[in-house]
């Protein structure tokens, strides 16, 4: 890829979203960034997302806008389509126009859980709600596109800001004397900035000053990227109040072990969802840090941010 005057242009969508927040911070130093949200480029139409893409000749396009409401998708299945299934594609058909690299971030609810060991890359999905048949969608639609990509599935996302599970416990622990949390689900809870850390990595990579210039076609593929280790959402917060997350309680409240069936929601989860980054090692050789050490950095954050 030739970059004019040497400096690489990085297109970064959900500017304002979990790990869009992080990403652009952490790609700022290879490249002139862009970062967008909803209100700049709506993913729900693809018209438009040429038209943006055309104009503005990216040569990297990270991709972490999503429609991620679980639940919610089970009722609005179209739009939960249209914004994590055609719009990846359509970036896909830019970026290979362009003859750019598309990274794009897919989920662990592709698969079903059916499995009792942590899933690899090539294992056979089978989403069991509307979430994850569109995120699996996307997938397919960007390798359909045949552009150079980097699909990189990830879990259980939280981080110091935005919604996810981690803040929301902190919301209701402090209202609340007790807390039902679900003990059959397990997964990687997943540092939103570990994942833009990570990112950043596999591009300097990809892109090193008199490297290979078919490092991004040779490489190109699907990658696991979570935190190490597993838990379930109520061994995550237990160890998050353990932690301190509700430091200035004075009494924390009872976290009580329920099972999904108790908590029914409108979309099934997956009840094991843990994946191998064995892929991502062997090939970059990157690591995430194991689940508690990431929360524990963030709950670091998390109190720096009260004072």
């Amino acid at each position: 890829m030739k970059v004019k005057g040497g400096i690489r242009k990085i297109l970064v969508t959900g500017k304002s979203g979990q790990v869009g927040w992080e990403l652009r911070r952490s790609l700022s130093t290879l490249g002139q960034v862009t970062a967008v949200g909803s209100n700049e480029l709506d993913l729900a139409y693809a018209d438009a997302i040429r038209g943006f893409i055309r104009q503005l000749k990216p040569d990297i396009i990270v991709n972490p806008a999503a429609y991620t409401a679980v639940d919610k998708a089970e009722s609005e299945a179209d739009l939960a389509m249209a914004v994590n299934a055609i719009a990846p594609g359509v970036l896909a058909e830019e970026a290979r126009r362009l003859g750019a690299l598309l990274v794009h971030y897919s989920t662990d609810y592709v698969f079903d859980g059916s499995k009792r060991e942590p899933y690899v890359e090539d294992d056979q999905p089978n989403p069991i709600n509307v979430y994850g048949a569109s995120k699996l969608a996307g997938e397919q639609a960007i390798r359909n596109a045949g552009a150079n990509h980097l699909i990189l599935r990830t879990s259980w996302v939280y981080g110091a800001r935005g919604k996810n599970f981690l803040l929301t416990m902190q919301r209701l622990g402090r209202e609340r004397d007790e807390l039902g949390v679900v003990n059959d689900q397990t997964g990687a809870p997943t540092w939103s900035r570990a994942i833009a850390e990570c990112t950043a990595q596999m591009l300097a990579q990809l892109y090193v000053p008199g490297g290979s210039a078919d490092l991004p076609a040779r490489l190109s593929g699907t990658y696991h990227l979570t935190a190490q280790e597993q838990t379930t959402w109520y061994g995550f917060v237990n160890e998050a109040v353990a932690c301190g997350l509700l430091a200035g309680r004075d009494k924390p409240p009872v976290i009580k072990p329920i099972n999904t069936a108790e908590y029914p929601t409108p979309a099934a989860r997956p009840m094991y969802s843990v994946m191998s980054n064995a892929k991502l090692f062997d090939t970059f050789g990157i690591q995430l840090p194991c689940w508690q050490q990431s929360l524990s950095m963030v709950l670091e954050e998390l109190r720096s941010d009260c004072h």
